[in-house]
């Protein structure tokens, strides 16, 4: 018998193609571009965006953000109808999937202990994306999939209903790195009295008095005698909420004694040590405490599920002040994944920024966030976007709500080429582009240290595990120096140094010193040479698109 173990998992063609290991992907480094980075107001914000391909974007935000991130949001690629056209039907789906996990790998990588990361996908790729998360992320770690309500019944879609139901949801996949740590903050949803308080029906019409003289009248003939409109149900839902604390409801609770007391109050102490009123045998339950404030006011509301259909999606084409037509999510919509997930200066990260949304509601909510984009978007819709969030002229989406008056600031980042290159002759070299400061910090990267140079010891360039420290220097390293450096080494410590040329006999020095040449000591620590990790996905044209009209679009 085989002691072979499998397991459950999804299976495609190009799932190991070792192109896509996040160890084969160039650590590279990040380089701000100060001519397109918004930052007088704070030199030193962390607010980070980055054009570059997302996978190495991804990776390049490692070590240093490792387990840092608080919450994920990602809008991919849907990979609807016609996004492939030269694949059979097998193939496109495993080109989506092979775009999509090491992705995700790296995602999980960055994310704290307690975060959670949240997927947009549609019906295309729900079933298959599920899968994949599940095995990057533990089937234990899942959450919930919740399902949103994007569109109206109106439109281009509605010309084949026939054929077809409408297609007017999406999905959100929620998962965590650890579901016993991760934490998500209540959400309610206003409703009407109706909805959530029918049964609060009685009213106490001196609850400012002992409870022992309290009398009670039915809700309506109150109204009534105040000369409330009970045909207005604005009127009549006013004159409840603002009487809440007067108005009850009574439950049976097996903990009570039964008395036989009828029509008088009298108070218990539960076993908790609560204080409770009791009314004809049963608990008192008080309308103002089913109340919750929205936008400052309270009012009636159930807790948030998992179906959303709250989420305005008029006018949306207005928000952040850029035309986005295909793949633009509300404002509200991140807001509330935002406010479910986070605090106010958790990080924030989305590698698929589009057209800045996930950034600009980050900013006006006072994280922190990283937002990758790689097309043109980075530059045309995000930054613009974002400058616009910073001056204060943005005020659609959510700044009302939020009261946002501007302020804050970015900074602008860029890819830096690979580190390897070849010469005119096709030998392998470093990169021009790679020099001092920048050469040491992309060697700290391929050697999996992190750069925190010393200001006291220069050949302490980078840290990594325990004390083990690491040097980069373009000079002849000579045994003379290798004896002084030596002399400076702590008990417990140990160097790596990596010249690119060094003396015959300097590694036999001092075994607590390694010397690596470079960049033949890196030459096989990853891919290098690969400009972006594209796959052969295009965005819908503007023709292909459904635009609703804000009169289809109004209910």
């Amino acid at each position: 018998m085989s002691n072979n173990k499998q397991k459950l998992e999804l299976t495609w063609i190009g799932k190991n193609n070792p192109e896509y290991d996040i160890s084969n992907i160039e650590p590279r480094i990040l380089e701000e571009n100060p001519e397109l980075s918004n930052c007088k107001n704070d030199p030193n914000t962390e607010n980070m965006i980055i054009h570059g391909d997302n996978l190495l974007a991804l990776k390049a935000l490692l070590p240093e953000y490792e387990g840092k991130v608080k919450c994920i949001y990602i809008d991919p690629p849907y990979n609807t109808g016609n996004a492939f056209t030269d694949y059979d039907d097998n193939v496109e789906h495993s080109t989506w999937l092979s775009l999509m996990k090491p992705r995700l790998e790296l995602l999980r990588l960055l994310l704290m202990n307690d975060g959670l990361i949240f997927v947009q996908i549609d019906d295309n790729e729900q079933a298959y994306l599920k899968i994949l998360m599940d095995e990057v992320f533990g089937r234990e770690n899942f959450i919930t999939n919740i399902c949103v309500k994007m569109s109206h019944l109106s439109g281009v879609k509605m010309s084949h209903v026939e054929k077809k139901l409408p297609k007017i949801k999406e999905y959100i996949m929620l998962y965590s790195i650890n579901k016993d740590k991760n934490k998500i903050n209540p959400i309610y949803i206003q409703t009407s009295w109706n909805e959530s308080l029918e049964r609060y029906n009685q009213f106490i019409v001196n609850i400012e008095e002992n409870y022992k003289n309290w009398i009670v009248k039915p809700v309506r003939r109150v109204a009534i005698e105040q000369g409330i409109d009970l045909n207005s149900k604005e009127v009549f839902e006013k004159f409840l909420i603002e009487n809440a604390k007067s108005i009850f409801r009574t439950a049976r609770n097996r903990s009570l004694e039964v008395t036989g007391v009828r029509n008088k109050f009298y108070q218990v102490i539960s076993a908790r040590g609560l204080s409770k009123f009791v009314y004809n045998d049963e608990e008192v339950l008080f309308a103002i405490e089913k109340l919750i404030e929205i936008d400052g006011k309270l009012v009636p509301g159930n807790p948030l599920g998992d179906i959303w259909l709250d989420i305005g999606i008029n006018n949306l084409h207005n928000e952040g002040g850029v035309d986005f037509r295909n793949g633009k999510k509300p404002e509200k919509l991140i807001e509330r994944i935002l406010t479910m997930s986070s605090e106010k200066g958790d990080l924030i990260l989305d590698s698929f920024l589009g057209s800045g949304t996930t950034a600009a509601v980050a900013h006006k909510m006072n994280r922190k966030y990283i937002g990758i984009e790689m097309g043109d978007h980075a530059y045309t819709h995000c930054k613009v976007r974002l400058d616009k969030v910073i001056d204060g002229t943005d005020q659609g989406g959510i700044s009302k709500t939020v009261e946002w008056k501007g302020g804050g600031a970015y900074k602008f980042y860029q890819l830096a080429p690979s580190f390897i290159t070849k010469d005119e002759f096709g030998n392998t070299i470093i990169d021009d582009y790679y020099n001092d400061t920048k050469l040491i910090k992309a060697m700290c990267k391929l050697m999996n240290f992190t750069y925190k140079p010393s200001q006291t010891e220069y050949w302490k360039h980078g840290e990594g595990q325990g004390k083990n420290y690491l040097y980069i220097t373009t000079q002849l390293l000579t045994s003379g120096m290798v004896q002084q450096i030596a002399a400076h080494l702590a008990d417990g410590e140990s160097l790596i140094i990596c010249p690119k040329k060094f003396e015959p006999g300097a590694e036999k020095i001092d075994s607590r010193i390694t010397i690596k040449k470079i960049p033949q000591s890196v030459l096989k620590a990853c891919q290098f040479g690969k400009k972006e990790y594209l796959l052969p996905i295009k965005e819908t044209s503007i023709e292909e698109v459904e635009i609703e009209s804000d009169e289809e679009e109004e209910e």
